[in-house]
């Protein structure tokens, strides 16, 4: 499987908010951060509980991917978001439209970052 088809692959398991599967695909020290500023959720085990809360909260949550292109051991999409009502009642997140960049060790993502 190519970067591009396992980031994919991710996003396939995100939809589906299959968060065993998304983490499968990243390395153990992975993490998911904001471009170039801190790190939202660190490690496999962060990044599993820091979205299934997020699915909790946003049970129709959902990304399609616009454009996605490979360059080296990186993958560029850039992903529609809608998240929908949130379970809690707090307000409603306007859809929003973000850059993600997935940084590979091998075959297994170790970064995702986010430029929204």
């Amino acid at each position: 499987m190519s970067n591009l088809e396992t980031a994919k692959a991710m996003i396939a398991a995100y939809n589906a908010q299959d968060v065993d599967t998304y983490v499968s695909f990243m390395t153990d020290d992975a993490c998911e951060a904001n471009y170039r500023g801190a790190v939202v959720r660190e490690g496999k085990e962060g990044t599993r509980s820091g979205l299934a809360a997020a699915f909790a909260k946003w049970p129709q949550n959902h990304a399609e991917i616009l454009d996605a292109q490979q360059l080296g051991d990186y993958v560029l999409l850039r992903e529609h978001v809608v998240r929908g009502p949130a379970s809690d009642g707090s307000e409603l997140v306007e859809p929003f439209d973000v850059v993600s960049i997935y940084s590979f060790e091998g075959d297994k993502c170790s970064r995702v970052e986010f430029v929204r």
